[in-house]
C-alpha cells in the first residue's frame, strides 16, 4: 500500500473529476418517458400559443364600438345571435347591435373585438341568450382577448437546450403542440454499499453489526440526478466479491460504492482496486478518503467514505456535478446562500468543513443556520439528515464559526 501523500484541495478533485466526463449522446422520448432529464436539443413551439384568439371571460363578444358608452344608467341592449362554449369551431357573423355568448377559451368571432364578462351585464348568465343589457362598457378594444400568439408565437424557443424537464417545462412543450423532445441519455448507474457490518434494515442485529442505510441513499441521490439506477447492492470485506461484482456491470457508465477506501487493514476497494483508480486524501470534513478512477471496462468509479454524512458530502461535491456533466447542464452546483450563525461551533483546522445544516425561517428578514444536530459536521451522524435541509460550507481558513458570522449555505431541496 502506498504512502498517504498531501491532502488535495476540493477543487483540485473536482477538477480531475470533470476532466474525466465524456457527454452522454442524444435520445429521443415521448414526454411522460422525459420527466428529470436533460435537453439536448432545445425545444422551439410548433403552433402559436394561443392557437387562436380566444376569451379571457365567460360573457359575451361584442362589437366594442356598438358598447362603448354603456353604463348602468344607460344600458346598451345587444341582441345575441350565437352561442360559443369551448371547443367550438364557429364564426359566426356579428351585425351591428348584436352579439355571441362565448365561454372562456372559446375562439373569438372575427367581427368580435371585445368581451363583455357576465357581470357587466345586467341579466348575467340568467339571461344570457335573446336580448341583453350592457351596464359597463369593455375598457378599450381587445379587452379580455387572448391574442393569438402572444404567449409563445410558433418556431420560438421555448426550452432551451441543458434544461432539466419537471413538471412545468414538459407542460410548456406539450401546450406549443411538441410531444417528443431530444434528451441527453441518462448516466446508468450501479452503487455497492461495502463492509461486513452490514445488515439489510429491519433486521435483528447482532453484537457488530449495523443497518445498511448508504444503498438508499445513493439510490435516491442519483436518481434525484435524472440519472438511471442499474443495482444497488452490498458486498462484503471480501475484495474477490467486489471483484465479481464489478465483472457484472458492464452496462454502467458510473460506479459508486461507499467504504473501504481508507488506510485500515479491511479496506475493500482499496484492496481490490489500488494500482487501477486513483486513491487521495482530500482537505474536507466529512469526506477526507476519496477514491476516483475509470475501471477497465470503461465506467467511472467513485470510492466514497463509509459513514452515511460522509456518503452524502462527496457525493454533493463530486459525484452530482459529474451526473449532471454528463447529462450536458450547466448549473452543475447547487444554489448557495450567506447567511449568519445562529450558534457557533468549531472547524478542523486546514480542511473546508460541510455541516448538515437546518435553517430558521421564522424571521423572514433574517433566516439563520445552525448545525442539524449537536454534533456537528460527524460523519457518523446518520440520522441528523433528516432534519438537514442545507450544507453550511465552512473555508478550510476558518479555524472557528461564531454566532453572527455569516456562512455560505448550499441550499437542498
Amino acid at each position: 500500500m502506498t504512502a498517504p501523500g498531501p491532502l488535495r484541495t476540493v477543487e483540485e478533485q473536482l477538477a480531475d473529476v470533470l476532466a474525466a466526463i465524456q457527454a452522454n449522446g442524444p435520445i429521443t422520448l415521448t414526454l411522460p418517458g422525459a420527466v428529470g432529464l436533460t435537453l439536448a436539443e432545445p425545444v422551439h413551439a410548433r403552433v402559436d400559443v394561443p392557437v387562436f384568439d380566444n376569451s379571457a371571460m365567460d360573457g359575451f363578444a361584442v362589437r366594442c364600438a356598438d358598447v362603448a358608452h354603456a353604463s348602468a344608467d344607460e344600458p346598451i341592449v345587444l341582441r345575441v345571435v350565437a352561442d360559443l362554449p369551448a371547443g367550438s369551431s364557429e364564426d359566426p357573423a356579428l351585425a351591428p347591435g348584436e352579439a355571441a355568448r362565448i365561454m372562456t377559451g372559446a375562439p373569438v368571432p372575427s367581427d368580435a373585438d371585445a368581451i363583455v364578462p357576465f357581470e357587466d351585464t345586467a341579466g348575467g348568465l340568467a339571461d344570457s341568450l335573446g336580448d341583453i343589457r350592457v351596464i359597463r362598457a369593455p375598457r378599450a378594444v381587445g379587452a379580455h382577448i387572448r391574442r393569438r400568439g402572444e404567449d409563445q408565437p410558433a418556431g420560438s424557443l421555448v426550452i432551451p437546450a441543458g434544461a432539466r424537464l419537471g413538471p412545468l417545462e414538459l407542460s410548456a412543450a406539450a401546450a406549443t403542440g411538441v410531444d417528443r423532445v431530444i434528451v441527453a441519455r441518462p448516466p446508468r448507474v450501479v452503487v455497492v454499499s461495502t463492509g461486513d457490518e452490514l445488515v439489510e434494515p429491519g433486521a435483528e442485529l447482532e453484537r457488530g453489526q449495523i443497518p445498511e442505510s448508504n444503498s438508499v441513499l445513493l439510490a435516491g441521490l442519483v436518481r434525484a440526478t435524472g440519472a438511471e439506477l442499474l443495482r444497488a447492492a452490498c458486498v462484503s470485506d471480501d475484495p474477490d466479491e467486489l471483484r465479481a461484482l464489478l465483472a457484472e456491470t458492464s452496462e454502467a457508465d458510473v460506479v459508486i460504492t461507499s467504504g473501504g477506501v481508507s488506510a485500515g487493514a479491511y479496506e475493500v476497494v482499496r484492496h481490490a482496486l489500488e494500482g487501477e483508480i486513483a486513491f487521495t486524501r482530500v482537505a474536507m470534513q466529512p469526506g477526507k478518503p476519496q477514491a476516483f478512477g475509470r475501471l477497465s471496462n470503461g465506467a467511472l468509479l467513485f470510492g466514497l467514505p463509509g459513514n452515511p454524512v460522509s456518503v452524502a458530502v462527496s457525493f454533493e461535491t463530486f459525484v452530482r456535478p459529474a451526473l449532471l456533466a454528463m447529462q450536458g447542464r450547466e448549473d452543475l452546483h447547487r444554489p448557495v446562500l450567506r447567511l449568519p450563525a445562529a450558534t457557533g461551533w468549531r472547524t478542523p483546522p486546514g480542511r473546508r468543513q460541510y455541516v448538515p445544516a437546518a435553517i430558521d425561517r421564522s424571521d423572514p428578514a433574517r433566516w439563520t443556520v445552525r448545525p442539524a444536530t449537536a454534533g456537528g459536521s460527524g460523519s457518523h451522524l446518520a440520522a441528523g439528515l433528516a432534519r438537514a435541509a442545507a450544507y453550511a460550507v465552512v473555508p478550510a481558513e476558518v479555524d472557528a464559526v461564531a454566532e453572527g458570522d455569516l456562512v455560505d449555505v448550499m441550499l437542498l431541496p
